[in-house]
C-alpha cells in the first residue's frame, strides 16, 4: 500500500458575492498517495478548480475556505501562514493552469520562468539555475532547448508553451503537481504528447499527481484512482479500473453514457438532463436530486451519506448503505 502524501478532510469553500453566498464546496474528502495519480472529474463548475485553489490557499476575493483539512506529510496547510504557504508552492506543490498564455508572465524570456522557482525555492544562482532549467527544458521535449530559452512565451507554440509551464512546475521536483486541465487548449495530436509526457515525467520524477479533468478518456490513460465531483461534492471515488466497469452513483453512470465512442457510432448518446445548479441556492438533500431518474422524497431532504461499497470504494448515494 502506497502511504498518504495529501489528506483533505471536510473542505468547505464559499464564495461572498453581492447575489448570495456560494458554496462552491460542501465537504470535500479525498487522499492522494504518493507517487500516484489522481484524477478528479466532473462537468464544468463543479468545484474541481476551486478544489486546487483551495488547497494552494489561492482562493481569489470574495472567495474563503471556511472550514476543513489539508494534511499533507502530517502538516496542516491551513494552519500555515502565507509567508510558509509561499515556501510551499512552487516546492513541495506545484500547479499547471489550463492556459499557458495567461499563466506565463510576456515580459520574461522562458530560461528566466523556468530558472526562477530554483532560484526562489533552491537558492541556486541564477547562472546555475539556467543551467538545470534547461536540463528540465529537455525532459519535457522541446525541441532545440538552448535556444526556446532564450523565447519569449509569444514566440512558442501552444504545446510548447504548455512544455515550459510543465518544466516550471516540476523544476523543483515538487511530491505533488496539479494539472488543472492541462490538455484544453490543445489540438488532439499535441494532447496526446503531453499525456504521455506527464506520465514518463511522472514515473521519473516520482511526483503525484492530482489531475483535474472533464475528459474521461484522459483519465482512463493516466489515473490510478479517480474521484468524480458533482456540485462540490465527492460523489463516487475508486480505482480507476473500478470506476469505468463497476460505476455506482446515479451521475456516474450517465456521465459515462454521454461519452461518445467506437461502440456508439450511429446511435444518439444519452444526455444529462438539465444543468450543474447553481451554488448560490443549491438543492437541498442530494444535490444531483432534480436530475436523477432514481431519486425519492430522501434524497430532496437529506445529504447521502459517504459509504464504502468494496475496497477503496465510496459512494454518496441513498441507494447504498
Amino acid at each position: 500500500m502506497r502511504e498518504d502524501l495529501l489528506v483533505i478532510r471536510d473542505l468547505e469553500t464559499q464564495f461572498f458575492t453581492y447575489g448570495g453566498v456560494v458554496e462552491a464546496l460542501d465537504g470535500v474528502n479525498f487522499t492522494i498517495k504518493k507517487g500516484e495519480v489522481f484524477g478528479l472529474v466532473g462537468e464544468s463548475g463543479c468545484g474541481k478548480s476551486v478544489t486546487a485553489l483551495s488547497i494552494l490557499r489561492l482562493v481569489p476575493p470574495p472567495g474563503k475556505v471556511i472550514s476543513g483539512d489539508v494534511i499533507m506529510d502530517g502538516e496542516n496547510l491551513m494552519e500555515k501562514s502565507e509567508k510558509e504557504m509561499q515556501s510551499i508552492r512552487g516546492s513541495k506543490i506545484s500547479i499547471i493552469f489550463q492556459d499557458p498564455t495567461s499563466s506565463l508572465n510576456p515580459l520574461f524570456k522562458i530560461g528566466y520562468q523556468v530558472a526562477e522557482p530554483l532560484v526562489y525555492h533552491e537558492k541556486f544562482k541564477m547562472k546555475d539555475a539556467l543551467r538545470e532549467a534547461l536540463k528540465v527544458l529537455r525532459d519535457t521535449g522541446i525541441s532545440d532547448p538552448e535556444e526556446k530559452i532564450k523565447n519569449y512565451p509569444h514566440e512558442l507554440s501552444g504545446g510548447m508553451r504548455q512544455r515550459a509551464m510543465i518544466a516550471m512546475a516540476l523544476a523543483c521536483r515538487p511530491d505533488l503537481l496539479i494539472a488543472d486541465e492541462p490538455t484544453t487548449n490543445l489540438d488532439v495530436t499535441v494532447e496526446r504528447q503531453i499525456i504521455n509526457l506527464m506520465r514518463i515525467l511522472q514515473k521519473e520524477y516520482g511526483t503525484s499527481i492530482l489531475l483535474i479533468t472533464h475528459n474521461l478518456g484522459v483519465v482512463a490513460e493516466m489515473a490510478d484512482r479517480v474521484g468524480i465531483m458533482y456540485a462540490g461534492n465527492i460523489v463516487e471515488l475508486s480505482d480507476v479500473r473500478t470506476i469505468f466497469h463497476d460505476p455506482k452513483h446515479p451521475y456516474t453512470k450517465k456521465l459515462q453514457r454521454a461519452i461518445p465512442s467506437a461502440t456508439s457510432v450511429g446511435k444518439e448518446l444519452e444526455e444529462i438532463p438539465g444543468a450543474v445548479p447553481r451554488l448560490i441556492n443549491p438543492p437541498t438533500g442530494c444535490r444531483f436530486h432534480p436530475r436523477c431518474d432514481n431519486a425519492t422524497s430522501m434524497c430532496s431532504k437529506v445529504k447521502p451519506k459517504e459509504v464504502q461499497v468494496g475496497t477503496d470504494h465510496m459512494v454518496a448515494c441513498h441507494l447504498y448503505g
